[in-house]
Parts: C-alpha cells; sequence; structure tokens
C-alpha cells in the first residue's frame, strides 16, 4: 500500500515550505501545516482503510524528519521534562499528539515553541503544564492559555484539576482583577477555587479582616525582630496580619466542609508551605497528636533561639508559637488512619474526618482570636 500520487506530492511541498507545525484531523481525513505565512490543509485520498492510510502518512512524516519510519517513542519519560530543545522543533512536525504533549512538557520550551504547541494540540492538561513554567507565564503565551483555562473551568469535574488551575492562572499578570474577583466569587459554590487562591496568592486574598488587636501592639517588635533573621517572628506577624486572618478565614471554611480527599489533602499540604518558616527542617509526616506533643516541646525547649526571643518580649504568645509549629506538620500523615480505611467523600467523609478535624480547627481557631 502506498500513498495516492496527489497526496504523496502535497504532502512533499509542504515539507520543502518548512512548516513550523503539523497537526492531524483523524476524522476529517486532513493534515494542516503551520507556517509564518498561516496555516494550509491538505485533504486526504486514501487508498486504503483510513487506519492504515494514517499510519502511512505518520511513518513517511517521521522518515522525513527523524530519518525512522518508526514514529515518536512514546515513553514515560517524555513528559517527564527529559528532552533537550535539539530536536523540540522537528517533534512538531510528525502530527502525533504525544509529540506535542512532550513538547509542552520540555524544560526547554520556549514562548515560540508553545504557541506551536498550542496551535498543535488546544488540550486543558497542555496549558496547565506550560503555566508551570515561568518562561511562558512571562511571555506572551502566558495570558492566552490562562484564558484558555479559565473559559475551561465549567467543564472541569475534578476537584484536583480546579485547584491546580486556580493555582496556575493567578500568576502575577495573567488575568484582570475582574476575573479574580469573579474567580474568588465562584469558590462559594465550590471551596476547591479557595484552595488554588490559598497557594497562589496567600497574602493578597479578596475580601477585608481586622486586625488582631494584639497585633496592633506586636506588629513593629515583630517586624524589627524579622528584619534581624527572626523567621518565626516574620510568621508570627504574617498570620497576625489582615491578610493572614483572611488566609486562616479562608482555609478553616475550606475544611469545615471539603467535598472529596483531594481537597482535604491538597489543604494540608497548602497549610505545610504557609507554614513552613516553623519547620525549617522539612514536612512532617505525623498525627495531630504526635505533632501536638511534639510542639509542646519545641516551645518550651531553652535552647530554641527564636522562640526564645519571641517569648522574651510577649510570653502570652508561647500558645500561638505552638500552634504555628502544629499548623507547620500539616500533610497527609493527620488523615492516613482515616483515608487509608475509606474512599469516601461528601457527607460521610466529614464525619469520619471529625476526630481528626475538629481538634485540627481548634488549633487554626485559636490563630484567629
Amino acid at each position: 500500500m502506498e500513498l495516492s500520487p496527489e497526496d504523496s506530492l502535497r504532502l512533499n511541498v509542504m515539507l520543502a515550505n518548512r512548516p513550523q507545525a503539523i497537526r492531524i484531523d483523524e476524522s476529517r481525513m486532513i493534515v494542516y501545516a503551520l507556517s509564518d505565512k498561516g496555516e494550509m490543509e491538505i485533504s486526504l485520498n486514501p487508498t486504503c482503510r483510513d487506519e492504515q492510510y494514517l499510519k502511512q502518512i505518520r511513518e513517511m512524516l517521521s522518515m522525513h524528519v527523524l530519518g525512522t519510519p518508526s514514529g515518536y517513542p512514546q515513553h514515560i519519560w517524555s513528559r517527564m521534562g527529559h528532552l533537550s530543545n535539539e530536536n523540540l522543533e522537528d517533534l512538531l512536525l510528525l502530527g502525533e499528539p504525544e509529540a506535542a504533549v512532550a513538547v509542552a512538557y520540555s524544560s526547554e520550551l520556549t514562548d515560540e515553541l508553545a504557541r506551536r504547541v498550542w496551535w498543535a494540540l488546544e488540550d486543558a492538561e497542555n496549558a496547565r503544564q506550560m503555566l508551570r513554567q515561568p518562561q511562558i507565564v512571562n511571555g506572551e503565551m502566558g495570558t492566552r492559555l490562562a484564558a484558555y483555562l479559565v473559559e475551561f473551568l465549567p467543564f472541569e469535574t475534578e476537584a484536583e484539576k480546579i485547584m491546580d488551575t486556580i493555582q496556575l492562572v493567578l500568576q502575577p499578570g495573567l488575568l484582570d482583577a475582574t476575573l479574580v474577583e469573579d474567580l474568588w466569587k465562584r469558590g462559594r459554590r465550590k471551596n476547591a477555587f479557595y484552595v488554588g487562591f490559598l497557594a497562589a496568592m496567600p497574602d493578597d486574598l479578596p475580601g477585608a479582616s481586622d486586625r488582631l488587636p494584639q497585633h496592633l501592639e506586636l506588629s513593629a517588635k515583630l517586624q524589627e525582630m524579622a528584619e534581624q533573621g527572626n523567621r518565626l517572628a516574620a510568621l508570627l506577624n504574617r498570620v497576625m496580619s489582615p491578610s493572614g486572618q483572611i488566609w486562616l478565614t479562608t482555609f478553616r471554611q475550606v475544611l469545615e466542609k471539603p467535598g472529596n480527599q483531594d481537597v482535604v489533602n491538597r489543604s494540608l499540604e497548602v497549610a505545610a508551605e504557609y507554614f513552613s518558616a516553623a519547620r525549617p527542617e522539612g514536612k512532617a509526616d505525623a498525627t495531630l497528636e504526635a505533632l501536638s506533643e511534639e510542639a509542646r516541646s519545641w516551645v518550651n525547649d531553652e535552647g530554641n533561639a527564636l522562640v526564645r526571643q519571641i517569648l522574651d518580649m510577649d510570653s502570652t504568645l508561647s500558645d500561638r508559637l505552638q500552634v504555628l509549629r502544629v499548623l507547620s506538620g500539616s500533610g497527609y500523615g493527620l488523615v492516613r488512619p482515616i483515608f487509608g480505611k475509606t474512599d469516601a467523600i461528601g457527607t460521610l467523609m466529614r464525619r469520619k474526618l471529625q476526630p481528626v478535624m475538629e481538634p485540627y480547627l481548634e488549633y487554626v481557631a485559636q490563630l484567629l482570636a
């Protein structure tokens, strides 16, 4: 079986003109090519079954681009960014969706290549992956990809993808203030939106909050300590500030009524990052009971210079510091005893979580009082 003479001629002419990317519409049997002059298309004239004919088309493209008809190797490493920039442009000429995905995952992706990838394969996962790279966020494609993801959000059903999308599109410079406010309002109906906000803009959440009375008295001193290198003082000042109070209020709201286990797990991961200054040795993997006991010892340790400096200024801050330490240990270890035994969601999941979540949220409430 061979390509029809007409198709062979037109495809060779197309390749001779050095296209920037190629995609194949299998349902309509059309090959599209992108060039600096625009887009061209070739309507195919199969000489056999469509599936077999498309295989021949891809073998021809592969032979031209890679020197072998075997096509693109669909290995998992291609989605881990392990591609050099030497052949990225070539991969976009294979008409293989998986090859376009591999380019999107490459750490060598450029704004121009992102434009070509997007032409070759408009896909929400591709957009998310490309927005993980600063050079794309800061390039011309950043706002375009973010706009697509926002428009696509009503069709996302998985909480994990919603949280991921919100965190990515809220990167600076991608959305205008009106869109940000609209996304925030959607969180009232689906609090997975809020989790993305908590991660992406923890110190600039929409809304207003009163400053804690104690913060008015301590802010200047805590700031001075922070400037001298006391990271705990900086964290405490952050938490007690109006923006910190909004973050805590929103965080508590999410965990009071999470929809599924993904929302709980991601929220705890975000909390661990937010309070990480209280745990410089890295993330914990412990139950709430273990974290609570360890936090008491941590606060009472006379050798803990950063804690001692704060308590020498105001000994009543001991409980707050202990809470910071507990919350810095947030993670799957807290809920493993429950989630390791059930895949429940909704009301049943929340009921099973009560023995852990109620005391955990009591710690959060201490920072709001």
